[in-house]
């Protein structure tokens, strides 16, 4: 359960530095938004993460063929960010984030391709054809 924090002006400091550790990650977590696009030949997924690149994204099929899209940007406290100022309020601080989208049965699962342009990374999921998903059934023969 994501929890969103609001205008918090009024509560004193104190409250802040303890919602804001690491103790309470929850308090200070937010995840990408994700659109999904049906088209006449293909699925998209976009997902959101402004200031990640490729190399932050992971994009893999599960053991059971669900969709998992992982991103983790770690982030290093050097000095340089100490001079250049801190956060008086982040919500786009994306440092780990899964999600699993289990796919429909038209999708081609060897065919998916994905990219990332802008902050934004696409993932194509081509449909099959109705001439290869009924290539796919089966009769079983009862013995």
């Amino acid at each position: 359960m994501l929890l969103a924090r609001r205008n918090q002006n009024w509560l004193p400091d104190v409250f802040n530095t303890l919602f804001d550790t690491d103790i309470m990650p929850k308090f200070n977590a937010t995840a990408p938004a994700i659109n999904v696009i049906e088209k006449e030949k293909e699925y998209d997924v976009e997902l959101a993460a402004p200031g990640m690149t490729k190399d932050d994204f992971k994009v893999t099929l599960d053991e059971e063929e669900n969709l998992v899209v992982a991103l983790e940007k770690k982030t290093e406290n050097t000095e340089e960010n100490k001079e250049t100022g801190h956060y008086l309020r982040r919500e786009f601080s994306y440092t780990k984030f899964h999600q699993t989208l289990l796919l429909p049965e038209d999708v081609d699962r060897e065919k998916i391709a994905a990219s990332v342009e802008n902050g934004v990374l696409t993932v194509v999921l081509p449909k099959k054809s109705a001439q290869e998903l009924k290539k796919e059934s089966k009769v079983i023969e009862i013995m």
